[in-house]
Order: C-alpha cells, then sequence, then structure tokens
C-alpha cells in the first residue's frame, strides 16, 4: 500500500506556541495582514494560573494594539505595596508602604493581575477579528532549512520547511503536514522544541532557591491582603499578589526538606500540595491568620533557574522568543512582560522585511536589543532573588537583609520591573547623536506619554496614542514656535525638503509615503494664536494632525511638552519613534540628511 502523500503549503511565518509570547506575535503579524499560522500542542488554552502580572510598560503596549482598556476592564490593578519584617516580639509587622510602581514617567502607574487564560483571550479575539485561530493539538516533529546561501539571502524564498503532527487529526486525513516558511517564531517555552532542535544551549545556573505558587480566596485578618506584600519573617519569605475578584496568589519559600527527595536530591513535586503550601505560608504570616475559604486554585513549585539562550536566531529565518530563550524568578513579574515584549520587538521587523521596506539586516537587531534586555534581567533578578529569598536581619541575626535594603533595591529597580527603563543601545535603528536636542526623551527608550491638544479643536490628546502599533514610522516634527515669522519660514523649508523626490519620504516611501511614515506636528504657540492651516501641507495631511503644547480649555490637562521632552520650544526638533514606540533618532530641524542616513541603513529604496 502506497503511503499517503503530505499536505504541502507555504507561509509567511509560522508561531509555534500560543502562550504569551506566540499571541502577542501572531497577532501583531495579523493585525499587519502578515499570511501567519499559530500552532499549538495543548487542546485548549490554558485554564488557570501560571503568569498573571502586567507590567506598566506592557499595559502600554498592549494599548497601541488597541488592547489596553479590555485589560484595564476585567484585571486587577496593584497601585500600593507593603512590606513586613520579623517584630522583636515575634511574629512579623508592617515596617512600611510604599507605591508598587516607582517609574516616574509611567501612563499607567500600576501593575495589572489578571490570570493568564484572560490574558490571551485578548489577544486570541483580536486575532480571530483579523482571520488567524490557533490550530491545535499540533506538534512540529521536524525543522529543516536550507542551506543555499542564496535561498537564506531571499526574503521572498521559503527556506525552512517543518513538519506538524496533528494529535487529533479530522477522520480520512493524515496526521502530518509540511509547512514551508519564510520564517519561524519559536515561542514554545522554557523547554522549547525549537530552540532544542537548532542546537542553541541556555547559558546560566540553577539557584538553590525553591519556591511554592498558590492561588486561594482568603480569609483573613491581614490588613495588606489586597496589596502587594513582601513578608520576610523568620519562618521564611512570602509574597502577596492580589488577584482579580477576590483571588489572591501567594508565592512561599520553601526549603530543601519540605519538597527535595533525600534519594534523588531533586524536587519531588508529590511531597507537596497547595494546603502544605498554604500551612508554611500561615507560619509566616503570625500572628496575623489565613485561611482558604473555597478549592484551592492553581498551584506549583519551582527552582529559580536564571539562563539565557546563546542566540536568538539562526540565519534571521528562525527565532526563538519568551522563555524559550531566558528563564528567571517570578517574583519580580517579568516573564511573560519580557517575552510579549520580546515578540513585539520581532513582529514590526519581520512585518518590513516581508513587505520588502526593509533589508533582511534588520532582523538581527532583534538579537541585539532583546538578548541585552534578557541579560540585564538574570543580573537584576540574581540581586532581586537573593533579597528576597535571604534571611531578614533581627536581633539573631545581625547579618540579614534590613527593611532599608530591600526597599531601597524595590525602588531602584522600579523603572526596570516597570518596563519604562528599558534601553535599546545605537544601533541601526537607534541614533543617539543628536540627543541634546531632546535631551529628556532618551533615544533608545520608548515614547514618553504627554497630553498634547489638537490646534484644529484644542481637544486633549495623549501622543501615545497617536503612535499606534500599526508597523509605520511617526514623524514627530516638533516646529517650535510657528507664530514667529522667521521660525515659520524655517518649518516651511524643513517640509519643501522632505517632500523632495531625494528625501526618505519619497525614497522609502513605496509610492504612497503616508503607509510607511506618519508624520505629526507639534507646536509650541498657543491655542489663540495658531491655525492649523498656518502649517505647510505635508505637516497637516489631515486636520487631526496638528497638535499644540498648550493647556485645555478648562486648562486641566495639557502643555509642558517641550519641557518634559527636553526640546527648545522656539528652535524645535525632529523625533523618530519606530513602529514598537521606541524613540529612534532625534535631529534638529536642520539635519534632516541625518535623518536620511538612519533610515537608509535598513530600509530599501523603491
Amino acid at each position: 500500500m502506497s503511503l499517503p502523500v503530505l499536505k504541502e503549503s507555504e507561509v509567511d511565518v509560522l508561531v509555534i506556541g500560543a502562550g504569551p509570547t506566540g499571541v502577542m506575535c501572531a497577532n501583531a503579524l495579523a493585525m499587519a495582514g502578515v499570511n501567519v499560522r499559530i500552532i499549538d500542542q495543548r487542546p485548549a488554552n490554558v485554564a488557570a494560573g501560571q503568569a498573571d502580572g502586567i507590567q506598566p510598560r506592557t499595559i502600554e503596549v498592549l494599548q497601541s494594539y488597541g488592547l489596553g482598556e479590555r485589560l484595564l476592564r476585567e484585571g486587577n490593578q496593584m497601585h500600593m505595596a507593603a512590606f513586613y519584617n520579623p517584630s522583636p516580639s515575634g511574629g512579623i509587622e508592617r515596617t512600611g508602604r510604599a507605591p508598587d510602581v516607582t517609574a516616574p514617567t509611567a501612563r499607567y502607574p500600576f501593575k495589572v493581575t489578571l490570570r493568564q487564560e484572560a490574558i490571551e483571550a485578548i489577544f486570541l479575539d483580536s486575532m480571530k477579528a483579523h482571520g488567524v485561530v490557533v490550530e491545535r493539538p499540533i506538534v512540529p516533529t521536524s525543522i529543516e532549512m536550507s542551506a543555499s546561501e542564496e535561498e537564506l539571502k531571499d526574503p521572498n524564498a521559503h527556506p525552512v520547511k517543518v513538519i506538524l503532527k496533528h494529535l487529533d487529526p479530522p477522520q480520512q486525513h493524515g496526521d502530518s503536514e509540511i509547512v514551508r516558511a519564510k520564517f519561524v517564531v519559536g515561542a514554545d517555552g522554557a523547554h522549547s522544541w525549537v530552540r532544542k532542535s537548532l542546537g542553541i544551549s541556555m547559558d546560566g545556573e540553577q539557584t538553590e532557591y525553591i519556591w511554592g505558587v498558590v492561588d486561594i480566596v482568603p480569609e483573613t485578618d491581614f490588613p495588606d491582603i489586597r496589596c502587594k506584600c513582601a513578608v520576610h519573617s523568620r519562618n521564611g519569605s512570602c509574597m502577596v499578589v492580589p488577584r482579580e475578584g477576590d483571588l489572591v496568589r501567594l508565592y512561599v519559600q520553601l526549603s530543601d526538606r519540605d519538597v527535595v527527595d533525600p534519594a534523588t536530591g531533586r524536587v519531588d513535586k508529590s511531597k507537596m500540595g497547595p494546603e502544605k503550601l498554604l500551612q508554611v505560608a500561615q507560619k509566616s504570616f503570625e500572628p496575623f491568620e489565613i485561611k482558604n475559604t473555597g478549592d484551592f486554585g492553581w498551584w506549583t513549585i519551582y527552582i529559580i533557574g536564571q539562563r539565557v539562550a546563546a542566540k536568538y536566531s539562526v540565519n534571521e529565518r528562525v527565532f526563538i522568543a519568551g522563555d524559550a530563550c531566558h528563564t528567571h524568578s517570578p517574583k519580580a513579574g517579568q516573564g511573560m512582560n519580557a517575552s510579549m515584549n520580546d515578540t513585539h520587538n520581532l513582529a514590526w521587523k519581520l512585518t518590513h522585511v516581508l513587505r520588502g521596506w526593509a533589508d533582511l539586516s534588520l532582523l538581527k537587531t532583534y538579537e541585539f536589543e532583546r538578548r541585552k534586555y534578557a541579560q540585564d534581567l538574570i543580573d537584576f533578578d540574581k540581586k532581586f532573588s537573593k533579597l528576597f529569598s535571604g534571611k531578614p536581619r533581627t536581633q539573631e541575626n545581625q547579618d540579614g537583609i534590613t527593611h532599608e535594603e530591600f526597599l531601597e533595591a524595590f525602588q531602584t529597580f522600579g523603572a526596570f520591573t516597570s518596563g519604562i527603563g528599558v534601553h535599546y543601545l545605537p544601533s541601526a535603528i537607534t541614533d543617539n547623536q543628536h540627543q541634546s536636542y531632546a535631551s529628556k526623551l532618551t533615544v533608545g527608550e520608548r515614547m514618553v506619554p504627554h497630553v498634547f491638544i489638537r490646534a484644529a479643536d484644542a481637544r486633549p490628546y495623549e501622543i501615545q496614542d497617536l503612535l499606534p502599533s500599526d508597523t509605520r514610522f511617526k514623524i514627530l516634527v516638533f516646529v517650535g514656535n510657528v507664530v514667529d515669522t522667521a521660525q515659520a519660514e524655517r518649518v516651511k523649508a524643513l517640509a519643501e525638503e522632505i517632500g523632495s523626490p531625494g528625501s526618505f519620504y519619497h525614497r522609502f516611501g513605496r509610492g504612497d509615503p503616508a503607509k510607511v511614515f506618519d508624520i505629526l506636528s507639534i507646536s509650541s504657540a498657543k491655542k489663540e494664536d495658531v491655525n492649523y492651516t498656518d502649517l505647510p501641507r505635508l505637516f497637516r495631511q489631515h486636520w487631526s494632525k496638528v497638535l499644540l503644547d498648550d493647556v485645555d480649555m478648562y486648562a486641566r490637562v495639557g502643555g509642558g511638552g517641550y519641557e518634559a521632552y527636553g526640546i527648545d520650544p522656539q528652535e524645535g526638533a525632529i523625533v523618530v519613534v519606530r513602529p514598537d514606540g521606541y524613540v529612534g533618532i532625534v535631529a534638529p530641524l536642520g539635519r534632516l540628511q541625518d535623518v536620511d542616513v538612519y533610515f537608509s541603513s535598513f530600509m530599501v529604496s523603491r
């Protein structure tokens, strides 16, 4: 009997794994109109547990895809943190309260907690609206890359061959198929099949810290149960993370004797259960009482591993992202946030290459930017885990960690943990030579939020909401004080220069520059003194594209934007914001040639 012929198909991008990393990627690509497939081995999406905390920067990212409002509607917000330490009289006592987020420029100065299933559902619904659904249960069984240099350098070739096995195939159909992809993204978790198949090593080490996690609906006299809490007691450490509804997640430090099998030296999950985890926590909470009022929710135990993949791609054709390329402790709430921001960084770059807008070399910046971030994250995590898992200072233990040390670290690392302080180093897409022209808008960091008003109708707008993740570069022309005749002439000359055939706008605009570049102009003039029609047509392609750095009609919001960004209100500046919301280059109005050089380094002219 002859073997059945395997079904063969082609796709632009195959995403393997439909956790938060994979669905962020597939949704961004689907919204950009990319031909994408996403597969997962789970028959259904995760029902409970796993990751659940969304940091301030990640909320901004979701908002840039139009998904932030649903997250805020469904999730719990954590605004305050409380700290407990050993009391001289035994048990624990509160030693302080502080904001949970210490990042002054955060648009959303809080964290959102929501179960992973609900977070994934936000993306799944958006993907579905763009015609993409997760295909499941499917596993990849082999991956091969073409050895042809010519094929690997051709952005239109399909050099990656993946064989997929359907675990629950429809009747009369074979269970395997061949997919030929231009690009593959392995978002398949810490035990990544893609990473192992490519022979990429994970560098780092396992710590000796063992933690348990359990979700409960508590009954308690502990006064800070709805705040994020770091509890250091003589019986170990514990962390409280309030969740949606009345749910609370407890992270509980465990000792070897609780969970390690003495014969093998390995963690034995059967030695622990949710009831035992709660009993360990109860000792840390004394003199407060805490018990569970219903069934136990999700629980697990883990040893903190701190590792980063040796590389993030092979030939810029197969990429790994999320837990597949970095693992660390969940205590600082970074895992899912770091992972989703990996594919937020990658998706627009894939889109630009697939459209023929950018050179394949653009894809090298994914590993350059995100691997350094992961290494910084591991360095942070080592310090933070040590502080969290170390013994607190008491009368008997003078070498322990003081409340002041812990609080200082908590606040120092705030910009990092919130995601607000993520900083990409200079590269083809990050050029800081003219940083001084917008001294408080750091090149390589995300665009700082600020409220401006529209010149046409004085309606206030958050600048971030005018910079959606729609694959376009945003050209923000801070035109200065255009009421001044000399400045108005300079702005007019700039518009003519950008509009000329030799400028980046037309060289890389593919015949319809507004699809590649979105120009917004922002004047420092007052609403009483300026008309949006005063600006050159290129800087007001639509009446909504002209903004003023002025207060709204009731002086409640707006104003102070030039100062907040460190831009001269008379002279202005050009600020280029990348499609992922990060500042790519700043330049004075008279140095358009440097902006041309910036785009020439990675974009392809038609």
